[in-house]
């Protein structure tokens, strides 16, 4: 038998607008995935900590402030710290079309840009997010 995907949605740094989360929160939601939304102005370790925390599967950033690399890079540096790389990590907002190769060196899994649908979203998450078995 085989538990639901378990799915962290954050918001990280000072990017006040969260409607896009909120709708990939839901979309996940809605396909049957467990979803814990952290709201604003999440550090990455706060994010980290929750992921670990929550048993999560993965965790989803939405970065439109522009600070997506930082952003990015130090979740995964925290995630590896605390041991817990085996977490995937997606995101998307407005990142640039140039970035997405140096995310995903950094280890990055998946960056959805603007147009994105929340189908594509969802599948892709099922293909790449490990269904844990209980």
């Amino acid at each position: 038998m085989s538990s639901r995907i378990r799915v962290v949605v954050a918001k990280p740094g000072l990017d006040g607008h969260d409607r896009g989360a909120k709708v990939v929160a839901r979309a996940l939601r809605d396909a049957g995935m467990e979803v814990v939304y952290t709201g604003l102005h999440q550090t990455p370790e706060q994010i980290v900590e929750t992921a670990i925390q929550e048993d999560a599967d993965a965790v989803g950033l939405s970065v439109l402030s522009g600070a997506h690399m930082t952003l990015f890079r130090r979740v995964l540096e925290l995630l590896a710290e605390r041991d817990a790389r085996d977490i995937v990590v997606f995101g998307g907002g407005i990142i640039p079309n140039g970035d997405i190769p140096e995310l995903e060196k950094l280890g990055v899994a998946k960056i959805f840009t603007p147009g994105a649908t929340t189908q594509a979203i969802v599948e892709w998450v099922r293909q790449n997010v490990a269904q844990p078995v209980s």
